[in-house]
């Protein structure tokens, strides 16, 4: 089984088109060690089998191209076998509308309130009827499906309930029942090789710790480093927890505990000190033996 990072930054990447904090000014004058950012997105795959893409960000196009090897067999071609869907936010489904030059029906995978906030509130999936099309698969929590193509065995995937608010175009609606955010566990069954994302964590409870606990690698969300960092910075009256965010200085210790996973973060804000190489934070995200996660960075398990 294979992961490639696509897209390590949270929303609006790294540097942020208006953001003037000192991170971003760090990257935009080329301060050494601080690199450029996607927006949040991995692919997986199997061996050699096609890639699944999680999650559409705005930045779609050049994290596509990552993805191309070889020579193509046709003059049109796509380097994935369909999209999974952690939930139905902007900065993760917006790069749907990309797609829509897709010569088939796009495969789409997502939790039936996702199909509802992407039909109802923000009606991609009608947009895109109009084009290429999709079609809709439903990720129940805790019910595995083979992702392998016409029966190939090998790759599964296991969503789980995270807990979360819909989106904020979602919130003037009465009936907000239902899974907003999932988190996704691939099992390689060939190998036993197993792999956690979760790119969205608000809360980190035990049962969250045993999955991570029994995973071989888990890509988790660090999103800020305080719960006031937007505050602090006169960003935004938004803390962390606000936005369904666990903060890093609140969850390291958590994470720090477990013993068999690879541990990498992403879904990064701008903001948070740990983009800087130097940074003190930093140097406690690693001396507790997690990594930083960065773009094109890819596990073979």
């Amino acid at each position: 089984m294979f992961l490639k990072i696509l897209g390590t930054a949270a929303g609006g990447g790294f540097p942020q088109w208006n953001c003037n904090c000192p991170n971003c000014q760090a990257v935009r004058t080329n301060r050494a060690g601080v690199n450029w950012l996607n927006q949040s997105s991995i692919a997986v795959r199997k061996n050699n089998q096609p890639w699944f893409l999680v999650n559409a960000s705005p930045d779609v196009r050049p994290q596509l191209e990552k993805l191309r090897e070889g020579q193509p067999s046709t003059i049109r071609s796509s380097p994935i076998a369909g999209v999974l869907l952690t939930d139905a936010e902007i900065d993760h489904t917006t790069g749907l509308v990309i797609l829509r030059e897709s010569t088939e029906k796009l495969r789409v995978y997502g939790t039936e309130t996702v199909r509802k906030a992407l039909t109802e509130g923000y009606p991609l999936l009608s947009t895109l009827a109009n084009y290429c099309g999709v079609q809709w698969s439903v990720l129940e929590p805790h019910v595995p499906i083979n992702l392998g193509l016409d029966g190939a065995d090998g790759l599964e995937v296991e969503v789980f309930p995270l807990a979360a608010k819909p989106p904020k175009y979602m919130r003037h609606q009465t009936n907000l029942d239902g899974v907003w955010v999932i988190g996704l566990t691939f099992r390689d069954r060939t190998t036993g090789k197993v792999a956690t994302y979760a790119p969205g964590l608000a809360e980190l409870d035990e049962k969250i710790l045993e999955r991570f606990e029994s995973s071989d690698c888990i890509l988790v969300d660090g999103t800020c480093w305080e719960n006031d960092e937007l505050l602090a910075l006169g960003i935004s009256n938004l803390q962390a927890r606000d936005m369904g965010h666990l903060p890093l200085n609140t969850s390291l210790k958590s994470l720090a505990k477990l013993s068999r996973p690879r541990k990498i973060l992403v879904h990064i804000n701008n903001t948070n000190p740990i983009l800087l190489p130097d940074s003190e934070e930093r140097k406690i995200v690693e001396a507790a033996g997690i990594e930083v996660g960065y773009d094109g960075l890819t596990i073979e398990l």
